[in-house]
């Protein structure tokens, strides 16, 4: 069954860590989610930091509250990921991922969204870029030494595709996460991410059973810039057709709402807005 979520970044306070969790799961309920994706950061109630106790605390909230912790994210990966050229940082990466898939098998959910390395940030300009068989040797490296912790906590580490000219096409993704060799690493696709340079339902078809995670946005391809992101139903996704694909491969997780940036105005409006799009993509 696709449980409908969405993620703790969509709400006002989220990137920064400081709306408080069982703030974010009323809203969600609120909303009409059945689930939610929260997210570690460097401040807030989920940290690198948090311990088992914290989780089961955190727990009885969400179910206090009427949801589901369906998956994590984190932001941390744009300061210290395992592709990244500095050693210090890379093994900073390691540790911290590795606290991550930990967090994520004591709240109960099987996927922690995962960007292994970049080779630049478009929203980093002071980063230098990287070569890109560097980050692609050094986020395998680094996926194959927290791999049998994240098997040991029933983790899967999705791997996203996100704007870091790294893992550009469907078949690369695929290619990558079985050259790690461990059933503990698959697939995060961002429906809207890759449509400037792709499908929606290729990416779906070709990863197939690889695929762990899915996020709901959508894109206007003419914008083609950050600004392209709108709200659901209002962009270029191929909806019926991204439902089609998630129906051939037999996906039954959690498909989220990432709802950034917020509106001006009244942000907890695009949230609700997204809620009930969803209902409509879902067929419910």
């Amino acid at each position: 069954m696709l449980l409908k979520s969405i993620n703790y970044w969509s709400y006002p306070g989220g990137l920064e860590g400081a709306m408080p969790i069982t703030e974010f799961f009323a809203h969600a309920k609120a909303h009409g989610f059945e689930a939610v994706e929260v997210c570690i950061g460097g401040a807030g109630d989920l940290t690198p930091a948090t311990t088992e106790a914290d989780c089961q605390r955190i727990l009885q909230q969400a179910a206090d509250a009427g949801v589901k912790i369906a998956s994590v994210a984190s932001g941390l990966y744009w300061g210290n990921a395992l592709g990244n050229a500095d050693a210090g940082s890379r093994q900073q990466a390691r540790e911290e991922l590795t606290a991550m898939v930990q967090i994520t098998g004591w709240l109960g959910a099987r996927t922690l969204l995962t960007i292994p390395g970049a080779v630049d940030v478009f929203f980093l300009p002071d980063r230098a870029a990287q070569p890109y068989d560097e980050v692609l040797n050094y986020a395998r490296e680094g996926l194959k030494a927290v791999a049998p912790t994240a098997e040991a906590c029933g983790v899967r580490m999705g791997i996203e595709n996100v704007w870091n000219k790294f893992l550009l096409s469907p078949a690369e993704m695929r290619s990558f996460i079985q050259s790690v060799e461990s059933p503990a690493v698959g697939a995060y696709v961002d429906v809207a991410n890759l449509m400037p340079f792709g499908h929606p339902q290729d990416w779906l078809r070709t990863l197939g059973p690889l695929v762990v995670g899915i996020h709901f946005k959508d894109f206007r391809r003419a914008v083609g810039t950050i600004d392209g992101f709108v709200d659901l139903l209002e962009g270029d996704v191929p909806w019926p057709d991204v439902m089609q694909a998630i129906a051939d491969i037999g996906y039954e997780g959690p498909v989220v709402a990432e709802m950034i940036p917020y509106y001006a105005h009244y942000p907890l409006v695009r949230c609700a807005n997204a809620s009930r799009a969803m209902d409509a993509i879902l067929g419910r």
